[in-house]
């Protein structure tokens, strides 16, 4: 990590602005990011890079919680804005999102790596490399022969819907252990 560097961290929900897309598997980072704001008793406020942000502290550590307030396939360019912002490091920077190839309500965390056809990861990369922390909350895999698009914009099912309060709160902890703990210790924690 970048020891010079005394700066907020940057954690940033991918998801779709709107209140339709509110309950999406996709938007699962919004969701993280909103449990997060309530940790630290603040409400999310327009920014100039084209996020909804709060600054705070979690965990003891200075925080900028992120929703681009763009659609996700086009995150890249908020992130990046908000990440010149603060002039930020990319390694401070934690990005909560979907992901496919996990089962549901269980996590992953690591850092870099490929998009995996995310369409929000791939914008991000694109603008800023790959080198950033991922908190990856699996959504599981369509069901049949279903679009993974069709898939994901959709909302959680009644039946991951009982465990999605539950889900969210241990997703949330995983970004505190993250950035107050560090990389392995989080993943010996939460990686399941």
């Amino acid at each position: 990590m970048s020891d010079e560097y005394t700066g907020p961290w940057l954690v940033v929900g991918l998801g779709n602005p709107g209140p339709e897309y509110a309950g999406n598997r996709h938007n699962i980072g919004y969701m993280v990011a909103d449990l997060l704001a309530s940790r630290i008793g603040a409400k999310f406020k327009a920014h100039k890079s084209r996020n909804q942000v709060v600054e705070g502290r979690l965990s003891g550590q200075r925080v900028v919680l992120a929703k681009p307030s763009s659609f996700m396939n086009l995150s890249g360019g908020p992130v990046t804005a908000l990440r010149d912002f603060y002039k930020a490091p990319v390694d401070r920077l934690v990005v909560v999102h979907d992901e496919l190839d996990i089962d549901y309500a269980s996590l992953r965390l690591k850092l870099g790596g490929g998009d995996n056809g995310h369409n929000g990861l791939k914008s991000l990369t694109k603008s800023l490399g790959s080198d950033y922390y991922r908190v990856r909350a699996g959504v599981g895999r369509p069901p049949g022969r279903m679009e993974v698009a069709d898939f994901v914009l959709r909302d959680f099912s009644s039946t991951e819907r009982k465990e999605l309060d539950w889900f969210v709160d241990r997703a949330a902890d995983a970004v505190e252990a993250l950035i107050a703990e560090g990389l392995e210790r989080a993943q010996t924690t939460y990686n399941s």
